[in-house]
């Protein structure tokens, strides 16, 4: 009898992605997005490539993209990691780019609280 895994939002995010064919995801690992890393870790079949900054990241799913066909995924973490993926994606969008990012985000009872990297998306035009 095989243990009962908890179904997490990782998981689940895991799954979403391979039923959609994902087979890359750029990014750096840290802070709030490390349970959807160690997700991606445990399932196989999707490869991490790691970057050194989440603008990196960003261009990386662009090109992806463009040299695939397919859907660009870059996975960062939250606040300044969030905001640094912008320019690579604003140059996806500009472009009609599919490139879908993925970013963690602060606890809800902390949030609007001023924990450390909170930035709120809905501001960020």
């Amino acid at each position: 009898m095989e243990p009962q895994t908890t179904l997490t939002a990782a998981r689940l995010i895991v799954e979403q992605l391979k039923a959609e064919g994902v087979d890359h995801v750029f990014g750096i690992p840290g802070g709030p997005i490390m349970p959807l890393y160690a997700a991606l870790e445990e399932a196989g079949g999707i490869r991490l490539i790691l970057t050194k900054h989440e603008e990196g990241a960003a261009f990386m799913a662009d090109g992806y993209a463009r040299a695939s066909g397919r859907v660009g995924v870059c996975c960062v973490t939250t606040g300044p990691g969030a905001t640094n993926a912008l320019t690579g994606l604003a140059v996806s969008q500009s472009d009609h780019v599919p490139v879908l990012l993925l970013s963690a985000q602060v606890p809800t009872h902390r949030f609007g609280k001023g924990a450390f990297q909170e930035a709120s998306p809905e501001t960020v035009d």
